[in-house]
C-alpha cells in the first residue's frame, strides 16, 4: 500500500507469529479548516504565548503542568514524561477472544487495515482470518506504539482483517446515566407495527457514496464563488426550519400512517386553516447550516 504504515510488527497467537503491516482505514480530507485573518492587511494572525500579569514569554520557559486542584499544578519536565512512555514493541499478543457483538459500540474508536507483510505470512494470515469467521469471534490485544499502549480488536473484513482501536473503560460514559429519564415501557402495538413497516419500507443496502456532508459541499461552493468574485461579498441563503406552532400537537398515529401509506391519509393540520386560506407549499425541514442554491451579491 502507498500510505505510510501506522505500525509494523507481528501478530502472535500462542506459538504462531504473523508478520503484518497496519495502515489507516480512514482519512479526514473532507473537513475544511479556516485561519483567522487580519482584514485590513489580509495577513494571518499568529498567537503569542503569554502569562497573565507578565506578558509574552520565551518558548524555553514553558514546561508542562497537570492541574491537581484549582490553580495548583504538578510541573513535569519533558524527559520525565518521556521516561513514563511505554516501550514500543513489535509484537501484538492476542490474549483473549470475545463473541462478535459483545463489545459495545461506544468502545470502538478508529479502524485500521491489517495486511500480511510478505508472501510467507499470507498462509498464517488467512488461517487467522478464517478461524475468526468460523467462530464468530473478535481477537483482543494491546498494541504498543508511539509511547502509548492501545487496546485493540481484530476482526475479519472481506478478504482481510481490520484492527480497531478501542477506548478504555474510564474513557466511556455510562449509557444508563444519559438514558435514565427515558421511560422503559412498551409502545402501543399499532404504533409499533406502523413504525416497523416504515423501517421495512425504507430498508436498502448501505451505500456510503450516496451520503455527503452538505455543509462542507456548501462551503466549497461558497469558496469557489468568493474566489471567482475577486473579493465581492457573496452570501449563501440559509433556509430556516419552520417553527411548529404551540397549538399544533403532532398526531403520532396519523403521521406514521401518512409516512407508510402516502398523502392519502387526512392531514391532521388541515382543520387549522381558515376556510378561504389557500394551502401553502410544503417544504421539508432544512438542517441547520444547509444553504439554498440561490445566491446574491451585496452591493
Amino acid at each position: 500500500m502507498a500510505a505510510r504504515a501506522y505500525w509494523q510488527g507481528q501478530i502472535r497467537l500462542a506459538l504462531v507469529s504473523i508478520p503484518v503491516e497496519v495502515y489507516p482505514a480512514t482519512r479526514s480530507g473532507a473537513a475544511i479548516s479556516f485561519r483567522q485573518i487580519h482584514e485590513p492587511s489580509g495577513k494571518p494572525i499568529n498567537y503569542e504565548k503569554v502569562v497573565p500579569g507578565i506578558g509574552p514569554v520565551d518558548r524555553d520557559e514553558i514546561i508542562k503542568g497537570y492541574e491537581v486542584s484549582r490553580g495548583q499544578y504538578v510541573l513535569l519536565e519533558d524527559d520525565e514524561i518521556e521516561a513514563a512512555k511505554v516501550e514500543s514493541r513489535r509484537t501484538l499478543e492476542l490474549v483473549q477472544f470475545v463473541r462478535n457483538g459483545d463489545i459495545d459500540v461506544l468502545y470502538f474508536e478508529k479502524p485500521y487495515f491489517v495486511v500480511p507483510a510478505d508472501d510467507l505470512a499470507e498462509e498464517a494470515y488467512v488461517v487467522l482470518r478464517e478461524a475468526l469467521k468460523e467462530t464468530g469471534k473478535i481477537a483482543l490485544g494491546q498494541l504498543s506504539v508511539r509511547g502509548r499502549e492501545q487496546l485493540v480488536a481484530l476482526k475479519p473484513c472481506g478478504r482481510g482483517i481490520v484492527l480497531e482501536l478501542l477506548r478504555y473503560a474510564d474513557e466511556v460514559q455510562k449509557a444508563r446515566t444519559a438514558f435514565a429519564e427515558i421511560p422503559d415501557h412498551k409502545p402501543d402495538a399499532e404504533l409499533l407495527e406502523l413504525a416497523t413497516t416504515l423501517i421495512d419500507k425504507k430498508t436498502a443496502p448501505f451505500r456510503p457514496e450516496e451520503f455527503h456532508d452538505r455543509y462542507v459541499d456548501a462551503l466549497h461552493r461558497l469558496i469557489d464563488k468568493k474566489a471567482a468574485a475577486k473579493g465581492a461579498k457573496v452570501l449563501e441563503d440559509v433556509e430556516e426550519p419552520q417553527a411548529a406552532g404551540k397549538g399544533n400537537v403532532i398526531d403520532l398515529m396519523a403521521a406514521l400512517k401518512k409516512s407508510v401509506h402516502g398523502p392519502a391519509v387526512e392531514d391532521p393540520g388541515v382543520e387549522d386553516r381558515a376556510p378561504d386560506e389557500k394551502p401553502r407549499a410544503r417544504r421539508g425541514p432544512a438542517r441547520r447550516g444547509e444553504p439554498k442554491r440561490r445566491t446574491r451579491r451585496a452591493g
